[in-house]
């Protein structure tokens, strides 16, 4: 499942050369995936309410081509497994079309007293419904 988020570049998000900031691409993918989540039914709110985080261990960002100020931003998002403890969402930005970043971010399952742990059965059955299967990707 795909789930699609749309961001604008605010001037707060550019830098001296007018065009975004690259660090914000990273807040971008946490936008798409915040919707994927509510798309699938459950918010990450309610997720922490169920004593669960799902902290970042990796991260990578391929630009393309730059974002401006006032650009209307397509954020797409999908899902999926990357080990037994490990969620990948994979990321596509684009502005009218036009491919400017992709990349990914993996996510492990963690309680409050910072153990790592599998996807608790609420959230494995929402993930394995929603969960695409690894394209041929050269960054795997």
């Amino acid at each position: 499942m795909v789930v699609q988020a749309v961001v604008r570049v605010i001037y707060g998000d550019t830098d001296a050369m007018g065009q975004a900031y690259y660090g914000n691409y990273l807040k971008w993918f946490e936008v798409g995936r915040a919707e994927w989540f509510r798309s699938s039914g459950m918010s990450y709110r309610q997720i922490e309410e169920r004593g669960l985080w799902l902290p970042v261990v990796e991260a990578h960002c391929t630009y393309r081509k730059p974002a401006f100020y006032d650009d209307i931003l397509n954020v797409d998002t999908w899902f999926s497994f990357s080990g037994p403890a490990r969620l990948r969402f994979d990321y596509e930005i684009r502005r009218d079309g036009d491919l400017l970043t992709s990349g990914y971010t993996v996510h492990v399952c963690m309680k409050r007293d910072r153990r790592v742990v599998k996807p608790p059965g609420y959230l494995k059955i929402l993930l394995d419904a929603a969960a695409r299967p690894p394209a041929a990707d050269p960054d795997r």
